[in-house]
């Protein structure tokens, strides 16, 4: 009798096992690639000037560089009544805005803006770009800007790798040349500086067409390597408004990194302090910059002969005050002969109070000049 044949067998043998069914594999979830780290991240301080920012901002996002995702726009707004410039500026792409709940002064302003993350959840990008720049919002430049300084920053760093600091040429509105860099302050030229027109009591002119390093810049429009920010520890806090800029350079350049001036590019500056009226409330915080940097920076009878002069200065505008019936500039500038103590004994909390004092009254002097860099 034949025995049966299973078809692809042999006679005799076992039917085949069937194969094991392959077990399901879950889909890895499909993630788009991290964005580029963008390579200039711009920081623009507000305070009162939404209309100014907001221009300035329209005039950045107009280069390649922002739409690409290569540049990156964060505004820190130190405190200003609300605008409806700012709703807007917080839906545009490329730009982020942080609003603090008190005036923190443009230093400690300037390093959130560098450190912190911007945007929120997937819109987050991270803190890689490789370099910073700082600009006033009274400031206006020309189409395609960001694009020209990735150029610029080329261009010095093949002259000199170890380039931390770039100013700009600033132009005036009628677009005459503004001074933007200079020596560092000492005793000597600040005191000679009274004599002197306020546009050339603390910067230099540089008509000459050459790239060329400088001692300092200007903090208005100022280009700072990341890695040279970092390094520093970024602006010094104590600064609440001004000098910030001179100090930084200083430590940079002793740090070994290089201060440049580069006149291939330019931007028009609208109100610089020299262009503007100083009242109390301002005058008191140009005079604790000034105070804080030579404590800082000259020390000894230097510093001692500067306070005593920032003193009777302020003793002088005080009666002068008190004969024109002019209380709240004379109260202020009876805090500023206290604020001289603070610094020079190093109460910097108390000097800090001061500041907040002053910074109160100065809402209506820095929205003077909003809306009024057309």
């Amino acid at each position: 009798m034949a025995l049966a044949v299973p078809p692809g067998g042999t006679p005799g043998s076992a039917p085949p096992a069937p194969e094991p069914a392959l077990a399901a594999r879950p889909l890895a979830p499909h993630r788009r690639p991290a964005p580029p780290a963008p390579a200039v991240r711009v920081v623009i301080v507000n305070f009162c000037q939404w209309k100014n920012t907001a221009r300035l901002v329209g005039q950045l996002r107009r280069s390649v560089a922002v739409r690409t995702g290569e540049a990156e726009v964060v505004v820190v707004d130190n405190h200003s009544p609300s605008h409806p410039a700012a709703r807007k500026l917080e839906k545009l792409h490329g730009v982020t805005v942080r609003r603090f709940g008190r005036n923190l002064g443009f230093a400690r302003a300037v390093n959130r803006g560098v450190t912190e993350g911007t945007g929120s959840g997937r819109r987050r990008s991270r803190d890689g770009s490789d370099w910073v720049l700082l600009l006033n919002p009274d400031v206006t430049v020309a189409d395609e800007f960001l694009d020209d300084v990735a150029a610029a920053v080329g261009r010095v760093t093949a002259q000199d790798p170890s380039a931390g600091v770039v100013g700009f040429r600033l132009r005036n509105r009628d677009g005459s040349d503004q001074a933007s860099s200079g020596p560092y302050p000492t005793l000597g030229r600040t005191l000679g500086g009274l004599f002197l027109p306020r546009s050339r009591r603390r910067c230099t002119h540089r008509p000459e067409p050459t790239r060329q390093p400088v001692d300092w810049v200007t903090g208005g429009c100022l280009l700072v390597r990341r890695d040279c920010f970092r390094q520093l520890g970024g602006l010094d806090e104590s600064f609440f408004l001004y000098y910030e800029d001179v100090d930084f350079c200083r430590r940079a350049a002793a740090a070994g990194w290089g201060v440049w001036f580069d006149p291939a590019l330019e931007v028009t500056h609208h109100w610089p302090l020299h262009a503007r009226r100083v009242p109390a409330p301002l005058r008191l915080m140009t005079r604790h910059a000034l105070l804080t940097y030579g404590r800082k920076h000259w020390g000894g009878w230097r510093a001692r002969v500067l306070s005593a002069v920032v003193w009777a200065e302020a003793g002088l505008r005080q009666a002068w005050a008190a004969v024109r019936g002019d209380w709240d500039a004379g109260r202020c500038y009876a805090q500023l002969r206290r604020l001289v103590g603070d610094v020079s004994a190093g109460r910097e909390k108390d000097a800090r109070r001061r500041i907040r004092y002053a910074a109160a009254f100065l809402d209506p002097v820095a929205a003077e000049q909003d809306g009024r860099t057309s």
